[in-house]
This record gives C-alpha cells, structure tokens and sequence, in this order.
C-alpha cells in the first residue's frame, strides 16, 4: 500500500468514519427518545381522562363523553378515538379506527406499534368493563428523523471536504521533498552525481540530509575507484606481459611433453611389435614341437614354455593397443558384423579353460539382433574375448553366459547391450570404482594367482567408448558378477530369419543346465520343431525325429557306458550329444540310428549343419530355394581419377583374367565413354578438375535406366563420416578410402559382382599393425611396394611420378593461399594427398592428410602452421627422385626397366 493511500487512509477516512459513527448513535438516541416522550405522554393523557370518561359512560351522558373525548382528539398525534364495551362492540367512536387485531381484555394498559401507526388501549373505571382505544399516527417522529439524518449528511460532507482540503495540503507539503529524493537516488543509481537537496519540512530532513551525505561519498568513492581502476590496470598490463611470457614458455613445454609422450607411445608401439614378431615364432615353433614325441618330463617343459609365451604375447599385446589407444593411432573399421558367429568364435576360443575347470559356456544372441550390421568385428572380439577370459580365469564352477539383445532401435542404427555373466568370486563396490583404470586389478595377489597386467578393462573401456558406447560392471562379493556393455551399430531392425524349417519335428532335450536346456527349447522351436523335455515311448509315429541329449561330464564310467550305449541302441532316431569337454576327450559311442557327438559350446553353425545332415530334407533354410548366382561373364570396370599414378595403380590391382579396366582421366571424359557402353561397376575419384565425382555420378546416373542402377564406388584419399553418408546420399553407392587395400577391394568386388571374383595378390599387404608402427622416413619403398601389388617397380615408378608433380602442387598451393580461395587450396592439398596414399612416401602423406583434416573441419588459419613442414617434405621427395635419376645403380635400372614394361603392357 502506498504513502499516499496511507495518508488519505489517516487523515479522511478515518475521521470521516468516526464523525458517521458519532452520528448514527446521535440520531438513534434521539429517535427512541422521542419515541419515549410520545409513549409517555400519551399513557399521562388516556390515564387522566380515563376516570372522566368512565363516569360519563357509565352515566350514559353522551354529551360529556364527546367533550371528554374530543379533548384527546386535540393531541396532534391522535388521529382517531373509540370506546368499546366487554363484548367488544363499539360504543363511541371519533374518526376512523383502522382495524388491529384485538387487544387482550385486561386491568392494563396496552401500546402497540405498526409501523408509524400506534394503537392504544386504557380500562375505564365503572362497573361495567370498558376500555380506551386511541389511534396514533407517530409519522411526525419519522419526518423529525429524517430531518436529523439529513442535516447529519450535510454535516458529514462538509466535514470530509475540509479533510480533502487538509490531507492534500499535506501530501503536498511531503510529495515534493520525497519526489527530490527520489530523482536524486536515480541519479546515484545511474552513477551520476545529482546537486544538494533543498531544504525540507521537519518530518523529512533527515533523509534529506542523508541522501546529500550519501551523494557527497559516492562522489568520493568513484574518484577514489578511478584511481584504483588506473593503478590496476596498470598492474594488471604488467601482469599479462608476464602471463604472454609464461604461457610462451608453457606452450613450448606442453610441445615437448606431447612430442615426448608420442615418443614414448611410438616407442612402446614399435616395440610391442618387435617384441611380437620373434615371440610369435617362438609359440608357433612351441607348437610344432609339442607334436613330436616328447618324454613326460620334456612335454612339461614345453607345457611351461608354452605358458610363459602365452601370458608374455598377450603382455604385449595389451601394452601394443594400450599405446596405440593412448597415441590416438587406433582406427576402428567398417565391416558386416555377425554378432551370433562372433559370439560362437569367442567361446569357442575360451572352451578349453571352460573344460578343465568343468564350466558351463553359454551364448545367447537374442532374437531381434540383426544379421546385418556393421562395425568393427575384431575389436568387437577383442573386447569380448577379455571380458569372457577374465569370467572363465575367476570362476571356478558354474557357467559363464554371454547375452547380446537390442537395446536401443532407430533408423539405420541399431544400439546393442551384450552382458557377460559368471559365477565367480565377485567384486566389492570399491573394487569396481577402481578396476577400469590402467594397471588396475581386483586384488594386488591376482596378477601373482591369475596373471594378466591390468590393461585388458582399461582397453575394453577405451575401445567401447570409441566405438560410441558405455560399459560397466554390476557384481556382488561372493555370488559372481555381470559386466555388460553398449555397442551402436550400423544397420537395419530387421530381425534374424531362422536358419531352419523343421516342420513340427518332435525333438526330445535332455540338457541338465538350465540356461542351454531353456536356449535349445527356444531356437527348436524357433526351427519349427516341436521341443519336448520328457521321456518318450518310442511307439510308431509316436517317437522322437532327434535326440539332444547333455552326456555327464568326462570320463563317463563303464557301467554309464553302457547305459547310454543300450539306450542309443534302443532309440530309433538320430542323437546329437552334447559333451562339455574338449574333441579329444570325447567319449566313444556307437550311434546306430546316426548323429554325432558334438563339444560344448555348442556353437549354432554346428548345430545347424548337424540338424540339417540327420533330419534329411524336410531341413530347408527359409532361402534355399534361391536360385544360385549365375556364373559372372567378363566383368568391364571403369576408373577414374585425375592422377595418372593413381589410374595405373588401380588398373594393377584389379586386372585379371575376367576383368577390362578402362581409364578416365577426368568427369567429362568418364560421361563421354560412358555414353558408348556400359560398365558393371566404376570406382569414382571425388575432388577432380571440372566435373567432380559428385556431378559425374549424377550425370552418369540420368543417362538411361541401366546406369541409374550400375554401382558407382567413391575412391578418395579422405573422408570423414560425415562426409561418407554425404557421399552416399548423393548417388554412390559404397566409400573406398585410400590406399586401397587389397581385401577391402576383393570384399567390394564380391559384394557388388560377386564371390571370388578379385583373389588378393601375392605379397599383399603386411598387417596393419607392421604398417601403423613404421617410421616416416621421406621414402619408404617396402611400404610402396606393397601398395603398388608387391611390383617394386611399378612403386618407384610412381614415387617418380609424384615428385614431377610437386612444383606443380606447390605453386597452386601458394597460388591458394595468396589469393586466400579455401576451395583451390582444398583442391591442391586433396590431390596431393590422393596421389600421396599410392606411393611410399610416408611422411609427405601424413603431412598432406593432416592438412586436409584441419582445413575440412578448422579452416584455413589452422594449417599454416604446417605448411613449412609440408614444403619441406616436398623438397626432400623431390631430393630423393634428382639422387635417383643422376645416380641410378644397375639395380635400380633393371626395376625401372622392368617398370616401364609393366606399365606399357
């Protein structure tokens, strides 16, 4: 509530209230007092004159009843007079008697009121009962009242017009100061400095004087900041020149401890790999001479040997992933997953530690898993192969069970959840905070009773994050524990058909575990078949078509022998056994109704084929009346590229007996043979002179119904994810980065034209790891001989031709940057690193590569830093092909010789 509203609260409604309320009181005594002197003189008057009018009526003097009568008629307030006699008949009666309801006959006297009209009855002295009835109008009392009331009004209004008067002379005697105030608080919150405050009434100088003293020392105040301001700032510019030294200072630290830290991780890389190349030689060799004839003392050395280079390979195996993943050097793949083969290949691996410790191995891939994905299957294994080699090492009996369902389904991308479950020794909620970090294990006593590093679940966790997911562990102490991770994928939400029609086939399960007893039953009946648990009477038409049955773990007794040997023989059907030992341990049994005897884990190819051999031919996979693939006739394949190098090396990679290769040398020339024929499939060079891939595909794909279906394959030097999808929705139907790897091209070819069409080459690729832990020497000639096809020729040849290309690259490079054109420059580095990726020129490459990402995804300013590094390079490689040409050995001659010649021809 406002001052204001306040103010008129006080000074006029308030008195004004009370004055009304003075008031009413007033008039209401006033009321009741006249109406009391009307009461009484009235009774004073009827008691007077009653005694005179009783005698004159008991006289029957008419006469002086009139007289007397009409003496009460004189009162102003008296408008008729009647005298009733007991039975109630009126005997005298002056003016009009309204009618009342009777008065009771009594000795008193009674006054009633209606309204401004009264009634009043008096009993006449005399021997005969009579009485007095005087009618009164009482309407003069009522007009005095509102005479009253309205003077009172009148009294009220004057009095509330003089409040009016008095409370706003009041409010503005005080609004002016206070608005002064105000203003002047405005001001000082603005950060002005207002001028004094005049002097105000009594009741407001203290603000006012309050207001003026805080003015005054905010004025001091910000003179006194000012001061500080400059002093500061001046502080403050010394400081930032110091901080620009230090952070100089700190950024060149920072490049050296990365430059070290890469060293460190190269170092550790190159030799995990050194250290793996004679170690796999020493288990290979181990092997081959654990299958000679060894004496037991001898086979136990070998056993300990064994031992020590398994636990030592996969030592450097984990230091080898954990220093590429800490390099940043690790790249994951994009190839078809099947997570059911993957998961059987695991625990197929895991089985003969399973069988000496008697545990149960259990994959369950859930229905609704794709067949159809796409990730990177060895990875993929890798973290699965730690997870189920730790739950096999810490369990002791049990099962171990690995479960792969669908978590998470949108549109081209499939979330899967995969669980690892076992039965062992458990983990406390500390341990776990604690067991994905590197070096880390439960308890320091198992690296000593179990072995290992502590880097398997640091690798896990890496590799699962990379890959986009997340994986954590849910384990009690004592009752075993659940590691379990999430893993997104590529592909689509259909389910996995089943591989079988059984056709209600009775199956008869005897598995003890209830895990696998409850697997079978599902995927029987998945089949078709009609899954049953108990015993069967082997009637005609009544039996069973096949028998799965779980045998007791290895070596069976003599007299198990024979039980399960009479009752195979009585059977009457097919029996698949299932054993969990491993395939030598397997127990000899007589099947005379066929079957096999089968080791767990079970693996589902197995069984398939196993069902499909001793069921006959109601087994029919949902696809087997597909027709077959017709033989491929010669196959033509156009290539395209605008680097003559990189156009020779594609012809030499994919020319066989079968298969035309035609170049093209740039989009234009691609579309005008193209209108000539057609081509089963064309690898597409994207980042081309005029017409680019892009606009090639797409014109090339408006020519005429059979190239709008012909697959058109993208073959670039680099390509982020981003700019994958971007190529594939624009007309292209897969991605080939380069250099093309052999397989890859082989896995392309088959896919699009069919299997086996493209056998990799002799001497392919070395493996990836040989090719990530390289040097980067300016020219590596193993390195380009293996991209050329295992042609050392053909690889010097190219290096040749790459460095003629150099000045030319250089001065569109700096042609682009003078002129400061983003895209020339995107186009000059993106051809050098294409022609780079086919030619043993390592650290020319890794420069190239480099500069095209950061100027795809940071722009131009973040590869100048660079581009001394790059020119530099360039000088070299150029440097490296003059020392070739001036002084070429014999060796060198008889290659080039032998170059030309394959290039010719």
């Amino acid at each position: 509530m406002s001052l204001k509203i306040r103010l008129m609260l006080t000074i006029l409604v308030l008195p004004l209230l009370l004055l009304a309320g003075t008031l009413a009181a007033s008039l209401a005594q006033q009321k009741a007092t006249h109406e009391a002197l009307l009461r009484e003189r009235l009774t004073d008057a009827a008691a007077l004159l009653a005694p005179p009018l009783g005698e004159a009526l008991q006289a029957g003097d008419v006469a002086r009843l009139e007289d007397v009568a009409t003496r009460l008629l004189r009162l102003d307030e008296v408008h008729a007079l009647g005298l009733l006699d007991d039975r109630g008949d009126t005997r005298l009666e002056l003016g009009h008697l309204r009618a009342l309801p009777p008065a009771p006959r009594d000795a008193a006297t009674h006054l009633e009121s209606d309204g401004t009209r009264w009634r009043l009855q008096a009993p006449l002295p005399g021997n005969q009962p009579a009485w007095l009835v005087l009618d009164v109008d009482a309407g003069s009392l009522l007009l005095a009242h509102y005479r009253r009331m309205g003077i009172a009004g009148v009294l009220l209004a004057v009095a509330g017009f003089g409040l009016l008067l008095v409370a706003n002379a009041t409010l503005r005697r005080l609004r002016r100061p206070l608005a002064d105030a105000d203003a002047a608080l405005a001001r000082l919150a603005r950060g002005d400095t207002p001028a004094a405050l005049p002097p105000s009434p009594p009741e407001l100088a203290g603000l006012t004087e309050r207001v003026n003293a805080v003015a005054n020392h905010l004025a001091q105040v910000r003179i006194e900041m000012q001061r500080q301001v400059e002093q500061a700032t001046a502080e403050l510019q010394e400081s930032m020149e110091t901080i620009e030294v230090q952070n100089i200072d700190l950024d060149m630290a920072h490049r050296r401890a990365v430059e070290a830290n890469r060293v460190k991780s190269e170092f550790l890389a190159n030799m995990s790999h050194e250290i793996r190349t004679p170690l796999n030689g020493i288990v290979g060799f181990c092997r081959l001479l654990g299958r000679s004839s060894l004496d037991p003392r001898q086979r136990e050395w070998l056993d300990h040997v064994q031992r020590a280079c398994n636990n030592l390979l996969m030592l450097v195996n984990d230091v080898l992933d954990f220093s590429k993943l800490e390099a940043g050097r690790l790249e994951l793949e994009r190839r078809p997953v099947d997570m059911v083969a993957l998961v059987d290949e695991v625990l197929g691996l895991q089985a003969p530690q399973a069988h000496q410790k008697e545990l149960q191995l259990l994959g369950l891939v859930y229905d609704d898993v794709p067949a159809s994905l796409t990730g990177d299957p060895l990875r993929i294994r890798q973290i699965l192969t730690n997870l189920v080699n730790n739950a096999v090492k810490f369990t002791e009996h049990g099962e171990v069970i690995v479960r792969v369902m669908v978590d998470q389904a949108e549109p081209g991308r499939v979330t899967l959840r995969v669980s690892v479950t076992d039965t062992g020794i458990g983990l406390s909620s500390e341990r776990q905070r604690r067991l994905f970090h590197a070096f880390q294990q439960a308890e320091p006593s198992h690296s000593r009773e179990f072995g290992g590093t502590g880097l398997g679940l640091t690798i896990c966790r890496q590799l699962v994050e990379q890959m986009g997911g997340e994986i954590g562990v849910e384990s009690t102490p004592g009752s075993g524990s659940t590691f379990a991770f999430t893993l997104p994928l590529e592909g689509s939400e259909e389910e996995r058909r089943p591989e079988l029609c059984l056709a209600s086939e009775r199956v008869l399960i005897e598995e003890p575990h209830p895990a696998t007893h409850r697997a079978l039953r599902h995927l029987f009946g998945r089949w078709g078949a009609q899954p049953v648990d108990g015993p069967l009477d082997n009637a005609p038409g009544r039996g069973p078509a096949l028998l799965v049955a779980s045998l007791p773990a290895a070596p069976l007794a003599p007299a198990e022998m024979q039980a399960w040997q009479q009752r195979l023989d009585d059977l009457g059907c097919p029996a698949l056994l299932l054993v969990n030992a491993s395939p030598l341990d397997l127990p000899t049994l007589s099947l005379p109704h066929g079957g096999e005897i089968l080791s767990k884990p079970l693996s589902r190819t197995t069984l398939v084929q196993a069902v499909r051999q001793w069921l006959g031919p109601a087994t029919l996979t949902p696809t087997s009346e597909a027709a077959e693939p017709a033989t491929p006739t010669p196959v033509r394949l156009l290539a395209v590229d605008d680097t003559e190098s990189n156009r020779l090396l594609l012809r030499e990679l994919i020319q066989r007996p079968g298969i035309e290769v035609d170049l093209a040398a740039s989009g234009e020339e691609a579309l005008g043979v193209a209108r000539g024929q057609h081509y089963d499939l064309v690898l597409m060079d994207i980042r081309m002179p005029g017409m680019d891939g892009i606009e090639t595909t797409r014109a090339l794909r408006r020519l005429d119904d059979i190239w709008a279906r012909t697959p058109i394959v993208a073959v670039t030097a680099h390509v982020l994810e981003e700019e994958r999808r971007r190529l594939r929705a624009s007309g292209l139907d897969e991605v080939l980065v380069k250099p093309v790897d052999g397989d890859d091209l082989a896995t392309l070819l088959a896919h699009h034209l069919g299997p086996g069409l493209l056998p990799p080459p002799d001497g392919g690729e070395a493996p990836e790891e040989a090719r990530e832990e390289d040097e980067l020497p300016t020219v590596d000639m193993a390195l380009g001989t293996r991209l050329a096809g295992g042609r050392e020729g053909l690889a010097r040849e190219l290096l040749t031709r790459l460095a003629a290309s150099l000045p030319e690259s250089e001065a569109a490079i700096r042609a682009a940057l003078e002129a400061r054109e983003d895209t020339a420059l995107l186009d000059a580095i993106h051809a050098l690193n294409g022609a780079c990726r086919y030619c043993g020129a390592p650290r020319l490459g890794l420069i190239a590569e480099t500069l095209e990402t950061r100027l795809r995804s940071r722009g131009r300013q973040a590869v100048l830093p660079l581009l001394d590094d790059l020119f530099a390079a360039m000088a070299a490689l150029r440097d490296w092909a003059t020392q070739e040409e001036t002084q070429p050995s014999s060796t060198t001659k008889a290659i080039a010789s032998a170059s030309s010649s394959e290039i010719d021809r």
